[in-house]
C-alpha cells in the first residue's frame, strides 16, 4: 500500500501553492473592470433588493476566486456560482459574468477527470431545464433567450474547457508515446550491440583460441625439453598454427569490416564437412601430449541441416577438442554426430569424450569462457546443453560435452 502511494506521488504533479502569474492578472483585470464599470453606472439589470456599491461584493468575491483557478478549480467555481447568484440581487455587474465563465472554463480545463466529464454535463442540463422553464413559466419567444444566456455563461465554456483538456491530453499521450518509442529503440538497440559483441567474442574464442592453446603447449615442450627433434617438432607446430590462426583472424576482421552483409552468420562459416581437417590439426597438435583422436559420424548420407545448426555443432566440436588439448589425460578422444528424432522433429547430437585425470606434461591455462560460449550457441537454438565427468562403460572416467540441437521438422520421404 506505502508503495502504491509513493508512485502515485511520484506520477501525479503537485499544484503549486502560489497563484499562477496569469491568475493574479486575470483576477486584477476583472477587478479593476468592475469598479471601473460600477463608477460608470454600467450594469446589465434594474434596480434590485441590493443596489449602490453591492454590486462590487460578487465582483470582489469571483475576483478572489480567480487567484485559485488553477490549484483549487472546484472550490472556485462553487464559490464563483454563489457569486453569481448573489450578482442576481443587485444591480449585475458584466464582470462577474465574464469571470465567472473563466471559472466554468478553468474547472473543466485544471480540475479532476472527473470533473471534466461531469461540469458540462451538469451545464448542458442547466441550460435545457432553465430554457424549458422560462419558456413555461413566461410563455413569450423571449424567453428563449434566457435559456441562451445560461448556454453561454455555463456551457459555452465548459464545452470549450472540455475539448481544450482533451487536445491536451491527446499531445501528452502523443509525446509520452513518442518517448516510449525512443526508450524502446535504445533497448533494443543496446540489446542488439550487446548480442552481437558476445556473437563475435565466441566467434573470436573458438576461432583463436585452437591455435594459441596448441602454441603454448608446445612452445612450453620446446623450452623445457633439450631436444633437437622435440624443439623442432614444437617449432613447426607452432608456425603451423600461427599461421592458421593469422588467416582465421584475418577472415573475422573481414567479416567486421564488411557492413553490406545482413546474414546474421558469415557466409564463409564452418560447416560439418570441415570435421576431419580439424580433427586432422588436432591429432597433430595434440601427439606429444599422448591423445588421439577419432570421429564417428551417423548422420543420414547427403543430409543437409541449417548454417546456424551446422555452425554451433561444428564450434561446439572446435571448442571441446580444444578444451581436451588443454586438460585431457593421454588416450582417445571422441567425437560422434547423429540424427535422432525428438519431440518437435528431429535434432543433431553432438558429443565429445575426453579422458579426464591428471596429465603429464605442458598444459596451457583455461579461462573457463569456452563452456560459457557453447552453452550460450546452443541456447540460442533451443537446444539442450551438458558437460562434465561421467563414467563409461568400462569403468574410467571421462569429460563428456553433450549438445541437442533441433533442425526442424521430420518430413516424409527422406
Amino acid at each position: 500500500m506505502t508503495a502504491s502511494r509513493e508512485v502515485t506521488a511520484s506520477v501525479l504533479p503537485l499544484r503549486p501553492l502560489r497563484p499562477h502569474r496569469d491568475d493574479v492578472l486575470i483576477a486584477a483585470a476583472g477587478l479593476v473592470g468592475g469598479v471601473v464599470l460600477w463608477a460608470a453606472g454600467v450594469f446589465t439589470q434594474e434596480a434590485r433588493l441590493w443596489n449602490g456599491a453591492w454590486v462590487l461584493v460578487p465582483v470582489a468575491v469571483t475576483a478572489a476566486m480567480e487567484l485559485v483557478r488553477r490549484t483549487a478549480p472546484r472550490t472556485a467555481l462553487v464559490v464563483g456560482t454563489f457569486a453569481l447568484v448573489l450578482d442576481q440581487f443587485t444591480r449585475g455587474s458584466l464582470a462577474t459574468v465574464v469571470m465567472f465563465t473563466d471559472l466554468a472554463y478553468a474547472a473543466v480545463l485544471y480540475g479532476s477527470p472527473a470533473a471534466a466529464r461531469r461540469i458540462p454535463r451538469v451545464m448542458g442540463l442547466l441550460t435545457v431545464v432553465s430554457t424549458a422553464g422560462f419558456l413555461g413559466w413566461l410563455r413569450t419567444p423571449e424567453s428563449l433567450l434566457i435559456g441562451v444566456a445560461v448556454g453561454i455563461v455555463g456551457f459555452a465554456p465548459a464545452a470549450t474547457g472540455a475539448l481544450v483538456r482533451n487536445h491536451r491530453d491527446a499531445a501528452e499521450t502523443a509525446r509520452l508515446r513518442t518517448r516510449q518509442v525512443a526508450l524502446l529503440a535504445e533497448i533494443d538497440r543496446s540489446q542488439a550491440v550487446t548480442a552481437e559483441r558476445a556473437r563475435m567474442a565466441r566467434e573470436l574464442h573458438d576461432m583463436v583460441a585452437n591455435h594459441l592453446s596448441a602454441i603454448a603447449i608446445h612452445s612450453t615442450a620446446a623450452l623445457s625439453l633439450d631436444d633437437a627433434r622435440t624443439t623442432r617438432d614444437a617449432l613447426t607446430v607452432i608456425r603451423e598454427n600461427s599461421v592458421e590462426g593469422l588467416a582465421e583472424m584475418r577472415r573475422l576482421i573481414g567479416i567486421l569490416r564488411d557492413s553490406g552483409g545482413g546474414d546474421p552468420e558469415p557466409a564463409a562459416a564452418p560447416s560439418l564437412r570441415s570435421l576431419d581437417a580439424l580433427l586432422a590439426q588436432a591429432g597433430t597438435n595434440g601427439a606429444s601430449s599422448g591423445l588421439e583422436f577419432t570421429l564417428d559420424d551417423r548422420r543420414p548420407g547427403g543430409r543437409e541441416l541449417p548454417a546456424p545448426v551446422e555452425l554451433a555443432a561444428y564450434r561446439i566440436v572446435q571448442e571441446s577438442l580444444t578444451n581436451a588439448l588443454k586438460h585431457a589425460a593421454p588416450g582417445r578422444v571422441f567425437v560422434g554426430l547423429g540424427v535422432e528424432p525428438a519431440d518437435t522433429g528431429e535434432e543433431l547430437t553432438v558429443r565429445v569424450d575426453s579422458p579426464y585425470g591428471d596429465r603429464p606434461g605442458p598444459r596451457a591455462p583455461g579461462s573457463g569462457a569456452g563452456l560459457v560460449g557453447m552453452r550460450e550457441r546452443v541456447a540460442l537454438l533451443d537446444g539442450v546443453f551438458t558437460s562434465g565427468p561421467v563414467t563409461d562403460d568400462d569403468g574410467h572416467t571421462i569429460w563428456r560435452v553433450r549438445a541437442q540441437l533441433p533442425v526442424g521438422e521430420e518430413r516424409d520421404g527422406r
